[in-house]
Parts: C-alpha cells; sequence; structure tokens
C-alpha cells in the first residue's frame, strides 16, 4: 500500500501534476516511513522535474508545523534566521555566524536547523565543530531562550523525520522541498524569520506559503550571485511579509565590490571562519561583510533599528564589542 502510493505520486509528478492537499497527509507518513531509497529518490527527480509548488511548500508545512514538538518561551519578540541550502556556492554557515551576532545585540535568535543534506556544512554540523551541543530537548532549548537569548533546535529532535529520508536528500546533489519546509518549521513558532532561498523562482512561493502559515514582519532573500544569503557585493531580491501583504524589492550592499567568498569543503572550515568573524580576526573580510548584511537584515526585520544602515552599525558593534563571541560561549556553556 504504502509503495503503491509513493509510485503513484512519482507517476503523477512525472505527468506534471502537483501533490494533491487531500493526499499530503498521507503522502508524507509514507515518504516518511518508507525504507526502500530507489522509490524515494524516485520520487525525488520527478518532484524536481515537475517544480515545487506553492501549495506543496504550504501544505507539507501546515502538516508539520501542527505536528511538531513546541519549544514553550516567554519571549514575544525573536526571530529565525535560516537558509534553505542548495546554493552551489558552498559558503560557510553564514545564518548561524549572524544568530550570534543578532543575539549579541540583544535580538533573540530561536535557530532551527539540520545536519547537511545538500551542502558541505548544515548548522547542526558547525554547531558541534564550535563545542555546542546541537541535539537537546525542547526544555532546554526554551530554557536558553529565555535566559541568554539565543538556542538551537536540531529538527529530528522536534520533528517526525526518517533516517533513510535524510540518507536519500543526501545523495540527490539537488535540493528538495524539505529544503523549502524546514525553515518554515520553527518549533518555537519565532514570530519573525530571515530565510535565504537557493532560486529567484522560489522567493515568492516560500513567502506566499509564510504569510499563509500567519507570519509576522518578515523576510525570504535570495542573493542575485546565487548565494542562498542576502548578498555581502550586489543586490538581493527580498519578499517582504507584512500586515497581510508581501512587498517586492531589492536591497544593495554597502560592499558591493567585495571578494567572493571562498567554499568550505566541512564543518571545521566552517567552523573556523565562524570563530573568525566573531572573535575579530578577520575585520574588514568578505566573510565578515556577508554576516554583519544578514545579522543587520534580522534586527531590521525585528524592529530594533528604523533603517538597514542603522541595523549594520548595530550589528558591527555586536562584533566589535565581543558581544557576539560570548553568545557563542554562553550557548556552549548552557548546553553541556
Amino acid at each position: 500500500m504504502m509503495h503503491g502510493l509513493l509510485k503513484y505520486q512519482a507517476e503523477e509528478f512525472r505527468r506534471g501534476f502537483d501533490l494533491r492537499t487531500k493526499d499530503a497527509a498521507q503522502f508524507l507518513d509514507n515518504l516518511i516511513e518508507a525504507t526502500d531509497e530507489p522509490v524515494i529518490r524516485d520520487i525525488f527527480i520527478a518532484w524536481n522535474e515537475k517544480g515545487i509548488a506553492e501549495d506543496e511548500i504550504f501544505e507539507l508545512a501546515r502538516i508539520m508545523r501542527d505536528r511538531c514538538v513546541r519549544v514553550e518561551t516567554s519571549r514575544t519578540k525573536f526571530i529565525d534566521i535560516v537558509g534553505t541550502g542548495g546554493s552551489k556556492q558552498k559558503t560557510f554557515n553564514v545564518s548561524t555566524a549572524a544568530a550570534f551576532v543578532v543575539a549579541g545585540a540583544g535580538v533573540a535568535v530561536a535557530k532551527h536547523g539540520n545536519k547537511a543534506a545538500t551542502s558541505n556544512s548544515g548548522s547542526a554540523d558547525v554547531l558541534s565543530e564550535l563545542g555546542i551541543e546541537p541535539a537537546v530537548d525542547a526544555t532546554i532549548a526554551a530554557r536558553c531562550l529565555d535566559e541568554i537569548g539565543i538556542c538551537f533546535m536540531f529538527a529530528p529532535n522536534f520533528h517526525r523525520l526518517s533516517p533513510t529520508l535524510a540518507k536519500v536528500r543526501r545523495g540527490l546533489g539537488f535540493p528538495t522541498i524539505f529544503n523549502c519546509i524546514g525553515p518554515l518549521c520553527n518549533p518555537a513558532s519565532a514570530p519573525h524569520s530571515l530565510i535565504g532561498v537557493w532560486d529567484a523562482e522560489l522567493v515568492s512561493k516560500m513567502a506566499n506559503a509564510l504569510s499563509r502559515l500567519g507570519a509576522n514582519r518578515s523576510w525570504i532573500v535570495h542573493g542575485r550571485d546565487g548565494l542562498d544569503e542576502i548578498s555581502h557585493r550586489g543586490s538581493t531580491l527580498v519578499n517582504e511579509i507584512g500586515d497581510g501583504e508581501i512587498r517586492e524589492f531589492e536591497i544593495r550592499s554597502s560592499g558591493s565590490n567585495g571578494r567572493p567568498i571562498r567554499r568550505i569543503e566541512s564543518p571545521a572550515e566552517s567552523a573556523d571562519l565562524i570563530r573568525g568573524v566573531l572573535n575579530g580576526s578577520l575585520v574588514d573580510s568578505s566573510e565578515e561583510a556577508l554576516v554583519i548584511e544578514n545579522a543587520a537584515a534580522a534586527i531590521y526585520i525585528t524592529g530594533e533599528a528604523n533603517d538597514i544602515e542603522s541595523a549594520r552599525e548595530i550589528a558591527l558593534e555586536s562584533v566589535r564589542n565581543g558581544n557576539a563571541a560570548r553568545k557563542l560561549s554562553e550557548l556552549a556553556a548552557a548546553v553541556k
């Protein structure tokens, strides 16, 4: 029965038909329970060729949000900063670095993430390299968020997922719909989000889905240079969700002539760059500029700055005064 439904859906994708809303929950259950790797791989290949639809993103994210283990917090203003992965540039973990900068600036961050599926280093992978245990439970995550203003929620601890599914995704060589829905399923129900996507065509789909899920002011972004982040050296496409509307515009970084970001091959390399940014040994580097751009956007989105330029100054001060690095140390100590 399970294989029959999955094979049927793969054929539907090949014919160009989207996943039907009424089938979404059963399809998701069967996909998570499946152990036949070729069948799972066939589904994702057919889905990729068809293209991901907004309704598919919304419905699967809605189901996962309804089912997840909740992180209850006393905070009312906080943000998730996350990339979907999938960028061919394979940069270091920018959103993870930016999370410490934002928290160091006094804006709480509830970061949700996982091990790498399509990148060379996932947020959970690099946190381990930084001496932070990523796989904590909801109670510890809530305490970290309440007391020190930053937490990490390791997706498999909060969502019903599958090792087989994760294995297949790692072997595909391209991002899947799970790259899209994961960032929309924050277990702490973060009221604000800064989400970077790998494909410009997904920006409006993700923004519409997030708006339908009831988000407060949030940004979906795509760097025109291919980054699933806000670019540090050019323009970035933005869809802003707020007040029931979506506004599309582009922003340009303050350092448009910055050097390209070096490609990393491992979580250890990513951790070294994050340490360098936070401890001040990469002052005025492209890596620092990229982190500052993304941290500034998060600070601005939450209303802690009136404009992006002011937010950049706040983010830079968080690095220069050591507060960002202290947040990393505090989180490491809190989850030992």
